[in-house]
C-alpha cells in the first residue's frame, strides 16, 4: 500500500477480536516506533510492551478513556527521557504515529490512549515500574478489527492557509 493510502486509511479502532498479534507483527511494529524521526536523532524512546491481560487491564483501570485496552490482546506503552531529547514529546508521538501507521499497513486496528501529563500518569508509571527520570507519552491498543472507524475529515482548503494565519 502508498503510504498516503496508509495515512487515509488508518483509523481509531476499540474493538477488537480475541486472535492474538504474531511476534511476527509486534516486532515491525516497534520497528517502526524505533525508526521514527527525533530531535537531534535522540531517539529518547522506550516501548513497554504490554502481553500480559492483567497488566493491561489493571492500565485500562487507571486510564479514564482505557477499557478498550483490557479488551485488546496486545497494548505498547512509549515511554520518553525529557533528559535526552529537547523535544521528548514529540518525538514519542512520532514514534506512536509510525507505530500506528505500520499496525494499519499489517491489517491491525490501534488507538492511542494519553498519559502524559495526565494526573494517572504517577500511577502508570508505578504499575510498569517505570523510573522516575523516564516520562510516559502513551498507551497503544493493538489488536484484530472487530469495527470500523469513522472516516470524516475536515476538507484540504479548510486547513490551509497562505503566509498568515487566516489567509486563504
Amino acid at each position: 500500500m502508498d503510504i498516503l493510502e496508509v495515512i487515509k486509511t488508518r483509523r481509531s479502532i476499540r474493538k477488537y477480536k480475541a486472535d492474538p498479534v504474531s511476534e511476527e507483527e509486534i516486532n515491525k511494529i516497534l520497528e517502526a516506533g524505533r525508526w521514527a524521526p527525533s530531535a537531534d536523532n535522540s531517539q529518547p524512546w522506550g516501548f513497554i510492551v504490554l502481553r500480559s491481560q492483567e497488566v493491561r487491564e489493571k492500565l485500562a483501570d487507571i486510564l479514564t478513556w482505557g477499557s478498550f485496552l483490557a479488551q485488546a490482546p496486545l497494548g505498547i506503552v512509549v515511554t520518553v527521557d525529557p533528559g535526552a531529547s529537547s523535544h521528548h514529546v514529540e518525538d514519542g508521538a512520532a514514534a506512536t504515529q509510525n507505530m500506528l501507521l505500520e499496525a494499519h499497513s499489517l491489517g491491525l486496528g490501534a488507538c492511542w490512549l494519553a498519559i502524559y501529563g495526565e494526573g494517572y500518569e504517577a500511577s502508570a508509571k508505578k504499575l510498569l515500574d517505570v523510573p522516575k527520570n523516564e516520562r510516559l507519552v502513551c498507551a497503544i491498543a493493538i489488536g484484530h478489527p472487530a469495527e470500523t472507524g469513522r472516516k470524516i475529515r475536515r476538507k484540504l482548503d479548510e486547513v490551509i492557509f497562505t503566509d498568515r494565519y487566516g489567509r486563504r
